[in-house]
């Protein structure tokens, strides 16, 4: 695992970003304490699909109707 201050961080970021590329981890500190670690960004394995539920989900022909004694509930009488 390779350590860096935020200053070497700052002055040598390729190189850093080259070693966690080439698989090593690499955690940025500031006063000797841990701030973040520097990882390899991996995609989705697949991209999203959109309709990928249709037919399994339904929604209820009622949904959007509103309920004069929850509205009253929720914003009182008139």
């Amino acid at each position: 695992m390779k350590n860096a201050t935020v200053q070497e961080a700052k002055a040598c970021l390729l190189e850093l970003i080259e070693s966690v590329l080439q698989g090593e981890d690499v955690v940025i500190s500031r006063e000797g304490k841990p701030l973040v670690r520097l990882v390899r960004y991996q995609a989705e394995l697949e991209p999203r699909t959109p309709g990928a539920w249709e037919g399994r989900v339904w929604i209820a022909d009622d949904f959007d109707d509103e309920s004069e004694e929850i509205n009253t509930m929720f914003y009182g009488k008139d």
